[in-house]
């Protein structure tokens, strides 16, 4: 007994136990409750909104539609998606998260579907137009659902996450659409037809698990405790309010937003980002195609190469920006990768080139998840509502100026790769621009 006591008292003292993280545990319950189908309605959207990527040669052949008015056509969805966005975000702050998310889900589900019936350019325009305002909403939408859940370290994890539905809808949809594509003559119908019709489908169905499984907020989830939603909500707001207090954005209007210089330089890079993404999003399957002969499930199985990278990007990078300065190089470094892979995939041979594709796809989801971050530090309320909503909104009409000049590019020199050169500059003044920003109203 005596060398048991003995043992216990020699030696160095224990450390004392690690107090549990209440608000930790929480985290990854509700992360665990409300990504899978949150994610499922982000892959969908992503797949609706670029699968006329892969019909791009046959809209051509089939319709008549050009280079150039296929780029217009591709970029008018984001016309009418940005104009609807900030609307869309104040409407959901009024009537909650699970009405307004199924009514996104079911309207530009119907929409996508009825892309099978364009005519020509001009019914190509009205549906793209149509489907950017039945859209509009969904991820600004969702993002500002995370600020009614999570700190904001554990938001930029949420974002980052949320993003990889961008890189899943590519990997898988490209190749899926190359597929659907050589159905071509079934039924007396043109593949790119059935493609959109069986891509557009399930989103009615997901509609309809939103409505029933997504709850509003923390006090409506089943799977919390009275006590345990009130700790989320009082941790959540209790940030926000220091964090806007700091930045002197307690309470306003957009007006706040745009005199906020930090919030404009966010604006700006975001916007950078966005013409990159979407120049390569609804160009790359015709670059690739210019390569040789190659089958349409060959070209969807190469362009979903860089969502692979996309999608290492993701998980890796953002979950290691835990400090102000990390953060900020993160996003230089990310629009400084874009900048030089874009740069290989315009002036090398095809092999080298998908690989600049690739360096470039690793950084897509580094920079958005982090701008995406960006305004909870310095906002709250309405104001963080309209604030995340104008900075999608000015980004996604990057992707209506990407794909335009590609187009427009392309029909003036016969090139499918001249337009990436505005994407080269824009991407260097964006880089140049983050290393001003500061992801933190405090001092670093």
């Amino acid at each position: 007994m005596s060398l048991i006591r003995g043992s216990r008292t020699s030696g160095a003292a224990t450390p004392p136990a690690t107090p549990p993280d209440p608000l930790g545990e929480l985290d990854s319950r509700n992360l665990r409750r409300l990504m899978p189908l949150l994610l499922a309605a982000y892959i969908m959207s992503f797949l609706d909104r670029t699968n006329i990527g892969l019909a791009k040669e046959r809209l051509e052949v089939d319709l008549g539609i050009s280079a150039a008015a296929y780029g217009l056509g591709a970029g008018l969805f984001f016309l009418t998606y940005a104009v609807s966005e900030v609307p869309s975000n104040l409407i959901m702050h009024r009537v909650g998260a699970r009405w307004w998310i199924t009514r996104i889900m079911l309207t530009w589900g119907v929409i996508s579907a009825c892309m099978a019936f364009v005519q020509g350019e001009k019914s190509f325009y009205a549906m793209r137009l149509l489907l950017g305002a039945a859209e509009a909403g969904l991820l600004p939408g969702i993002l500002l659902y995370f600020t009614y859940w999570f700190r904001s370290e554990t938001r930029g994890k949420a974002i980052g996450l949320l993003l990889l539905g961008a890189s899943i809808a590519s990997v898988v949809g490209n190749p899926l659409g190359g597929l659907l594509l050589e159905m071509d003559g079934i039924g007396g119908w043109h593949g790119w037809q059935w493609m959109f019709l069986i891509e557009g489908i399930p989103c009615l169905f997901l509609a309809v698990a939103v409505f029933r499984y997504l709850p509003d907020g923390p006090a409506k989830a089943p799977w919390l405790t009275a006590e345990e939603a009130r700790l989320v909500q009082d941790e959540v707001a209790r940030e926000q309010r220091e964090g806007a207090a700091a930045a002197g954005n307690g309470s306003g209007t957009l007006r706040t937003v745009l005199r906020d210089k930090q919030m404009l330089l966010a604006i700006f890079a975001n916007w950078t980002h966005q013409v990159a993404l979407y120049s390569v999003v609804y160009f790359l399957p015709g670059i690739i195609g210019g390569w040789g002969h190659l089958s349409p499930f060959t070209i969807g199985l190469l362009t979903g190469l860089p969502w692979v990278t996309a999608a290492v990007g993701a998980v890796v990078v953002p979950p290691r920006a835990t400090t102000p300065r990390r953060s900020r190089n993160f996003v230089v470094a990310g629009l400084l990768m874009m900048f030089t892979g874009l740069i290989v995939g315009a002036v090398a041979g095809p092999v080298i080139a998908l690989l600049g594709f690739c360096f470039t796809g690793l950084a897509f989801f580094v920079v958005q998840p982090l701008l995406f971050n960006f305004p909870a530090t310095r906002l709250a309320g309405k104001t963080l509502a309209g604030g995340l909503a104008l900075l999608n909104t000015v980004g996604i009409t990057g992707g209506f100026v990407g794909p335009y000049l590609m187009g427009y590019a392309e029909d003036t020199t016969g090139s499918h790769l001249s337009g990436l050169w505005v994407s080269v500059a824009l991407l260097a003044l964006g880089a140049l621009a983050a290393t001003r920003l500061r992801f933190s109203p405090k001092s670093e």
